[in-house]
């Protein structure tokens, strides 16, 4: 059975008892509210439908996740052996500079989350990558928990075998993993690191507590606590740093280059190991999309790397108006959206058929020239979703679907849902609990 049947058994099952599920609704959203599924704080809008996946398409997101992590690595490769290449990016000298800095490991995105525009037929289009401080691990997990405790899952568990995706385990493995790469330390220190205040805290105490019942140091640190010892390792209270998983992402660590020029110059000394590395900027600043469609990128792909680019990435060039038609894209405003190249979380990100003519050419001209982009638009697939709080049962939502990938290896779904073009909390959009039915 493909994933459309089975949505659609989901949705049946809902309809012949309505009011029993709708109060199994409301008293999850009662389970929700006190648990650790939130973000900024609140607690994660969630419907009562999940998004489920089959082996099928477990399997399309681990050969996704292969080829786009094998184009990456000759996309940083070509960067770091390159400098007209390297140029190519915009970065900074100094940005440069951490980004040449070598690795103990293999992996120049040690973890990543692809976010992707996924359809039933398996047809799919990226929407950008995150390499850089991937997060909502723990929004998955608690709103997968919570579910599996509802009348519905019970229900539907009798006619299907459906797990959640694990992310913590496994990611607490995958660090491990490749800090032993080169180390023999087989009890290392470990600090999260994310400035506190802009940090998701229930996540990163929930990946602190997986290390310590390891029996292994860890504590989540602002990296403006961080000292840089005589020896050249980072150190937190006198404690010696073996690894940083690092959640800072790189704009905030260059916004704030000059409060934490201990943490700059550990990372630079290379003594403490740093997961992940400055460059996995490469693949998460968005001009990649721009660059991996160009000529010098795709003579040294192979043919099917070439063609997975030309089928699955949007097109996308630099917002400068003097190099671009805007005419064209004021008429055709619903076939484009524009984001800046490295902003989180949906920030600044504008889709053309949200606004009038006059206020979609008021935001182009505001961002020329200001590290915009503009994309093709990619109307994201639509399913039909159970919805007990919308004015019908039933509606469509469009879908966007995040790949976690852990030392390049593909490891489970965030997936999100929302009725604008955009989809994101900013943005009203909503968190599903995920799972793989399995045969």
């Amino acid at each position: 059975m493909n994933r459309e049947e089975i949505d659609k058994k989901y949705r049946d099952m809902i309809k012949e008892n309505i009011d029993d599920y709708k109060k199994d609704y409301l008293d999850m959203k009662k389970m929700v509210k006190k648990s650790d599924a939130t973000y900024k704080g609140e607690p994660v809008p969630f419907l009562y439908m999940p998004k489920f996946y089959t082996d099928e398409d477990v399997n399309n997101f681990k050969d996704i996740t292969t080829t786009m992590s094998d184009i990456f690595k000759k996309v940083i490769n070509k960067f770091i052996n390159d400098e007209n290449y390297r140029n190519k990016f915009g970065f900074s000298d100094w940005l440069n500079e951490l980004i040449l800095l070598p690795t103990n490991y293999e992996s120049p995105f040690p973890i990543a989350r692809f976010d992707i525009f996924y359809n039933y037929d398996g047809n799919f289009k990226f929407c950008e990558i995150n390499t850089d401080g991937s997060s909502a691990m723990n929004e998955e997990r608690e709103l997968s928990r919570i579910f599996l405790e509802t009348k519905a899952a019970k229900e539907f568990k009798k006619e299907f075998n459906f797990k959640p995706f694990e992310l913590f385990e496994s990611w607490a493995d995958e660090l491990l993993n490749i800090y032993s790469e080169n180390h023999d330390n087989k009890s290392p220190n470990i600090a999260i690191v994310d400035f506190v205040n802009k940090s998701s805290m229930d996540e990163f105490v929930e990946f602190r507590n997986r290390f310590r019942k390891r029996g292994l140091w860890c504590e989540i640190i602002s990296p403006d606590e961080i000292e840089l010892g005589e020896d050249g390792f980072l150190y937190f209270e006198s404690k010696r740093i073996d690894i940083v998983y690092r959640r800072l992402v790189t704009k905030d660590l260059v916004d704030n280059k000059e409060n934490i020029k201990d943490f700059i110059e550990g990372i630079k000394m290379g003594k403490t190991e740093i997961v992940g590395p400055i460059k996995s900027q490469i693949p998460h600043n968005k001009i990649v999309f721009k660059i991996l469609q160009e000529e010098d990128t795709l003579e040294f792909l192979n043919e099917e790397e070439r063609e997975f680019i030309k089928k699955h990435i949007p097109y996308t060039k630099e917002l400068l108006l003097d190099n671009l038609d805007i005419n064209e894209i004021i008429k055709n405003k619903d076939e484009y959206i524009i984001k800046p190249m490295d902003l989180y979380a949906s920030k600044g990100v504008h889709a053309g058929e949200e606004y009038t003519l006059d206020e979609w050419e008021s935001l182009l001209k505001e961002n020329d020239n200001n590290n915009y982009l503009l994309q093709e638009y990619f109307n994201p697939p639509e399913t039909l979703m159970i919805d007990y709080d919308g004015e019908e049962l039933e509606r469509k939502f469009k879908n966007i679907t995040g790949l976690y990938v852990y030392n390049e290896k593909f490891y489970g779904v965030y997936s999100r849902v929302g009725k604008k073009a955009i989809i994101s909390g900013i943005h009203d959009g909503y968190t599903l609990p995920t799972f793989h039915v399995r045969r």
